[in-house]
């Protein structure tokens, strides 16, 4: 299909499109010629993906001189993998359409563990070891030695890439990671480093957000990107806490007890390169001198020594003198490491901003702020002059530098606690000094700032106008659109009360009340027993799970619930989570039916698609707060309040509705699948909560369907899941949800799209 949209010729690899999908390239287009931001939101399984890559690869060739490549941001390998099949797709119709292969490059990028080919080193499952082993075969050091020695090992696959695969450009074409591989094995190159390489001159890049965000990762990898470039945010209704993640540090006594062993290990090795290459220590100080942009000329293998975000002044600058020198900086460090230690020995919470955190530490080991910002790139030209090939050992000392330079860096945005138990052992002293960021906008204005559109969208982005407020940034066009429907395939209802009229509510005061659980239990049995396939039940949190599922057990409930259905459980170690998963789908696939319990802002809500008959409905028991009771929660709060004016319950109630949204919006990943979204919580009810689901939720969320016993859910149940059992075809949606290109361009449907449209 060839689609107008507001003038542009896209070519949209489909015989139908959905309304909805033309709308959103519409917004998409004004956003493009605008070169400004957009935040969008589009309800789960619309199409959203196939939107955006065919508007704006169009746009691309269209407008070669404005927008010169898309970078296209997800979290999860599978989500990558969805875009790169999307693309594969539309780069199938264009041949088709142009009668010729068209000249595009575009290609998935992942860590070293899921792109590694190298025999030994591909075995490995653990993704740090993955890139301790890939440095200690690629440094610049030990493949110089190598030429002298060929028994010291080297990997082949990079030693072929260097040598032939910087001539040889990677030719036209769509490459997810396994074709990448492919490619890479047939030409003896290693795929890590040729996505690397190919990423600079690629039309599409798809890879996670950390690669934009993470300041460690992103001045590697993405440095040389265009700033005509069109970035997207992908399922980006959980951006600021990445954003704040990426710019945050945790350290304990095990990690200090490390760091110490780290730097005597380094005294020693300085020590005796002093012995027999003290030419080479020399070196490395005149290239300090000089400044740290000569000192630390960044190598493509040396993206695991990555650094913290530092600004380009200081790349400028010559590092002072009191760290130039090497043993120097180790002593420098061994006393601000001193200074670490006191601190953590505490006895209640300390809380404190960066400049009184610095202040404490010139007065008490006269170490000043400026060196202190030097100390990540200069440990990191160290440990290059030392030639180390196992830099895994060193993570430690590494963490302490980062920390050392973020915190004399930020003096606004940041906070510095330190605790004397740890969470999960409130009862054994367990200090951990937490370096948070509170702004999600730092990590993310860079971004903004450098390239010309981003596009930040999501099926679960209501209500709409917070995002720009905690990003700060001003875009260009927000909307959300609906979801037409030729039938009613979803049915969310709110569960308030259990057939005895106690309340259900996962509120702290009467979530361990034995009716409360036993409610609870009896709508998981009910439902269970008239839904077919598959069910997926999110609780607020692990704890609440456990415990909630040991009463069920002394309750008889779980019993109950096996007559029905096979019962799986989400556990915290992703082994056992990927294995339950994989025995639900089983279940759900031979007919027995199963149920799948699992947790809010777990692995399983984000990224994991119940389509069809994995996911007849989703229970959503409680409302999920996040824990409160946390001082870097608290302190985010204050500072939100503080500097953009939200109020501390908007914010959280934003922040739950958006997870319960993200939850439930599991079950319904097209228009010929449907669902029921079961909210069994008396508190969505509520005008506050209500509000903030998205737009294509409330619409169907009705009033007769807000204050439900267990017995009424069931009946409405039945009555839906009767109705979509009627035989339903694609002919029944022509003209409603589904379009042909002749319907589409009609006026009395163009008329109706605009006053579908709905702006923020």
């Amino acid at each position: 299909m060839k689609v107008n949209i507001d003038g542009l010729l896209v070519l949209f690899p489909y015989d139908y499109i959905y309304p909805e999908q033309y709308m959103y390239m519409l917004e998409l287009k004004r956003t493009l010629d605008a070169k400004g931001h957009c935040a969008l939101e589009m309800p789960s399984g619309t199409g959203k993906t196939v939107s955006l890559l065919a508007l704006i690869v169009a746009y691309m060739r269209a407008n070669p001189n404005d927008v010169t490549k898309l970078i296209y941001c997800s979290r999860t390998v599978p989500e990558l993998e969805k875009v790169v099949e999307e693309l594969k797709s539309l780069m199938v119709y264009y041949e088709k359409e142009l009668k010729e292969k068209p000249s595009i490059l575009g290609l998935a990028l992942s860590s070293r563990k899921n792109l590694c080919i190298h025999s030994q080193v591909s075995i490995e499952r653990d993704g740090k070891v993955v890139d301790a082993r890939c440095h200690s075969l690629t440094a610049s050091h030990v493949r110089a030695q190598h030429k002298h020695n060929p028994d010291i090992p080297v990997c082949g696959f990079f030693e072929n890439f260097d040598v032939h695969g910087r001539e040889e450009p990677l030719p036209a074409g769509i490459y997810g990671l396994d074709e990448l591989k492919d490619y890479c094995r047939e030409k003896g190159y290693c795929p890590y480093f040729m996505a690397r390489y190919a990423i600079t001159h690629a039309n599409v890049v798809v890879y996670s957000y950390y690669y934009l965000l993470d300041p460690k990762i992103a001045e590697q990898v993405s440095n040389g990107l265009s700033k005509k470039s069109v970035v997207v945010f992908d399922e980006a209704h959980n951006i600021d806490n990445v954003c704040i993640e990426s710019l945050s540090v945790k350290i304990n006594r095990r990690i200090l007890d490390k760091c110490q062993q780290n730097l005597e290990s380094l005294n020693r090795l300085v020590n005796r390169i002093k012995d027999t290459d003290a030419e080479r220590l020399k070196q490395e100080y005149q290239r300090l001198v000089e400044g740290l942009r000569e000192a630390s000329v960044a190598r493509e293998t040396d993206v695991i020594l990555s650094n913290p975000v530092v600004p380009d002044e200081i790349l400028k600058e010559a590092v002072p003198g009191n760290i130039r020198n090497a043993e120097h900086f180790i002593s420098f460090m061994k006393r601000f490491l001193e200074y670490m230690k006191t601190r953590l020995r505490v006895q209640h919470v300390v809380s404190e901003i960066p400049p009184s955190f610095l202040k404490d530490c010139a007065q008490k080991v006269c170490i000043d702020r400026k060196p202190l910002r030097f100390c990540s790139e200069r440990l990191r030209s160290l440990l290059r002059t030392l030639e180390l090939t196992d830099i895994q050992d060193f993570s430690a000392l590494i963490l302490v530098s980062n920390f050392a330079t973020l915190v004399s860096t930020y003096t606004k945005g940041f906070i510095l606690i330190i605790e004397p138990f740890d969470d999960r052992t409130p009862t054994i002293s367990n200090p951990i000094l937490s370096f948070s960021c509170l702004d999600a906008s730092i990590a993310i204005k860079p971004v903004f700032d450098r390239f010309q559109t981003v596009v930040i969208t999501s099926g679960t982005l209501s209500p709409l106008d917070m995002y720009p407020k905690i990003l700060d940034f001003r875009p260009v066009t927000m909307a959300m659109f609906t979801m037409t429907l030729a039938r009613t395939c979803i049915c969310p209802m709110i569960v308030s009360k259990g057939n005895d009229q106690v309340a259900m509510t996962s509120k702290f005061e009467t979530r361990e009340d034995p009716a409360v659980i036993r409610n609870y239990g009896n709508l998981l049995v009910e439902l269970s027993a008239v839904v077919p396939d598959g069910v997926v039940c999110f609780f607020t949190s692990y704890i609440y799970m456990e415990s909630t599922v040991a009463s069920w057990y002394e309750q008889g409930i779980i019993d109950q619930v096996q007559k029905h259905k096979l019962l799986f459980i989400e556990t915290q170690d992703a082994a056992e989570t990927s294995l339950a998963l994989l025995n639900y789908q089983k279940a759900c696939n031979n007919g027995r039916g199963a149920v799948l319990l699992s947790v809010a802002r777990g692995k399983v809500s984000e990224g994991i698609d119940f389509d069809h008959h994995y996911g007849r409905c989703v229970i959503m028991f409680g409302v999920p707060y996040v824990y409160t009771q946390s001082k870097i929660l608290k302190a985010r709060l204050e500072y939100l309040r503080d500097q953009f004016q939200i109020r501390e319950n908007d914010f959280l109630t934003f922040d739950a509705m958006r997870h319960a949204a993200q939850c439930v919006g599991r079950a319904l990943r097209g228009k010929t699948d449907y669902g029921i979204m079961v909210f069994a919580d008396k508190r969505f009810a509520r005008a506050d909560k209500r509000g903030k689901l998205p737009r294509w939720i409330q619409e169907h969320l009705k009033d007769a369907l807000c204050n439900l016993s267990t017995d009424e859910a069931v009946q409405v149940a039945k009555r839906f899941l009767r109705q979509m059992a009627q035989p339903f075809h694609r002919e029944d949606q022509l003209g409603l949800s589904l379009l042909t290109l002749e319907q589409l361009e009609s006026e009395e449907m163009q008329k109706k799209l605009e006053q579908k449209m709905q702006y923020v």
